[in-house]
């Protein structure tokens, strides 16, 4: 069945785009392509670039993070993705999702950011420590 892309409010009689409705958000994100911060090993680097920035995230446990880059954060700080969304009320928890915003939160601002491009994982290279 095809859904309308809108939906009538009842309330103010205004059309709401169906993203914006629970239903309408949880369809258009099932099949978004992203990555899930909750499933990344600690200490992974997640290269993220969005229409205006680039962001390096080293993980460091769930959704915590140390976050370098964009113009909010020229230094590393640590902080915490809280997922990503369209820019509104409803998010993806702990998701960094390919045509989505990411919130981030760090000390006290949470940022939100432009639509999300392109995420890679840093490969890994291995040390020993003596």
């Amino acid at each position: 069945m095809n859904d309308s892309s809108t939906i009538l409010n009842r309330r103010s009689d205004a059309w709401v785009p169906r993203v914006a409705t629970l239903d309408g958000f949880t369809e258009h994100t099932a099949d978004t392509c992203g990555i899930d911060l909750r499933d990344v090993e600690p200490l992974t680097t997640v290269i993220i670039r969005t229409r205006n920035s680039q962001y390096r995230m080293i993980v460091t446990h769930g959704t915590s993070v140390v976050v370098q880059g964009g113009q909010f954060f020229p230094d590393a700080v640590p902080g915490r993705v809280d997922g990503s969304g369209f820019g509104g009320s409803l998010l993806k928890i702990g998701w960094i999702g390919i045509g989505l915003r990411m919130e981030i939160l760090a000390g006290d601002r949470r940022i939100v950011t432009s639509p999300v491009r392109d995420i890679s994982i840093e490969p890994r290279t291995s040390t020993t420590a003596h």
